[in-house]
């Protein structure tokens, strides 16, 4: 017998049906049956395979898979892994050798969650979570990305090819335009390494240079070399904030503790044009989160966000951190 499912979740699904309906009376293309096939099923597996976990607070780790064991950065990436392993953290990589299997070394098999790519050259997963029930392998690289980013709370890129710079851009390009919530981004080298230093200066240099993107949208991103920093960048985040929704049109920001009404006037003197109109004030939880017990337990802010200046928006949330008492 099927399980009865909330209204909400009866709607979502009818709609998934009758886009898989649709699409079939549209007599598309077998590569294009092919490709919505695969990617659903595959989406699927992923899905079951997370679901477990979901309430466990989840660091992804890019990086190159060419990174051999007695590189520095292969180091960095099991000293930041570990750090976060034992801040109760688990830890998503992409299942393969180099800077992945070192994050997966670091974090240990118990907590961490592979997602791998299949490739001609790299097929396998890496000894540290081969056989694991936490691993799934994907055909695509944009299911594969989509997983990779969809459930984890931090991100720490350490150098890699086209591939990490293709996960790193995506995942700067989705929390600066708002198609991802924010989420605490570490470029981690190592010491002397000027890898992301360069990146950055690239940003600066060039695309805030020319107005390509604007000069907030680099404190999207920490850049260190220091694997206990990036950790702390990570959990640091998380120190007073907790989540987000949008309510109608109101953003609501949930915090552990309350902001005095001298604090949110220091929000709204620095951060007031983030506004679309009025003012960031305080609210008490609104009828949806109460019908959906949606972080009841925690503070809130709301105001109506314009919908840009996503790196105001973190620097918003690093100065709601500011404000939490030790």
């Amino acid at each position: 017998m099927t399980e009865a499912r909330s209204p909400r979740d009866q709607r979502l699904a009818d709609q998934l049906l009758a886009a898989a309906r649709e699409l079939v009376d549209d007599h598309p293309a077998p590569l294009d049956l092919k490709i919505a096939g695969a990617a659903l099923a595959e989406m699927r597996d992923a899905f079951a395979m997370f679901a477990p976990y979901r309430a466990r607070p989840k660091a992804t780790i890019f990086g190159s898979a060419r990174t051999t064991a007695d590189d520095p950065l292969y180091r960095q990436a099991r000293d930041v892994a570990a750090e976060l392993a034992a801040a109760g953290w688990m830890v998503v990589t992409g299942a393969g050798p180099g800077i992945m299997q070192a994050a997966m070394e670091g974090a240990g098999r118990e907590q961490s969650i592979g997602v791998s790519i299949r490739l001609p050259f790299e097929q396998q997963a890496n000894p540290v979570i081969a056989g694991d029930s936490k691993y799934v392998s994907m055909k695509y690289f944009f299911t594969r990305k989509l997983m990779l980013i969809k459930e984890s709370k931090g991100f720490v890129c350490l150098p890699g090819g086209f591939g990490t710079l293709d996960e790193t851009f995506e995942l700067l390009t989705l929390t600066q335009t708002g198609k991802g919530v924010p989420v605490p981004i570490v470029f981690l080298d190592t010491p002397g390494d000027p890898y992301w230093e360069q990146i950055d200066e690239l940003v600066a240099d060039e695309l805030v240079a020319r107005g390509l993107v604007a000069a907030p949208d680099r404190s999207l991103y920490r850049v260190t070399d220091s694997a206990a920093d990036a950790a702390g960048e990570v959990l640091r985040f998380y120190r007073n904030y907790d989540s987000l929704r949008y309510v109608g049109d109101l953003l609501v920001i949930r915090v552990t503790q309350r902001p005095t009404a001298a604090q949110i006037g220091e929000l709204n003197e620095r951060f007031g044009h983030l506004c679309a109109s009025g003012t960031i004030h305080a609210v008490e939880p609104f009828e949806v989160e109460r019908r959906e017990g949606d972080a009841l337990d925690r503070a809130r802010l709301a105001f109506h966000f314009a919908k840009h200046g996503y790196g105001d928006l973190r620097e918003l949330i690093d100065m709601l951190n500011g404000f939490a008492a030790d």
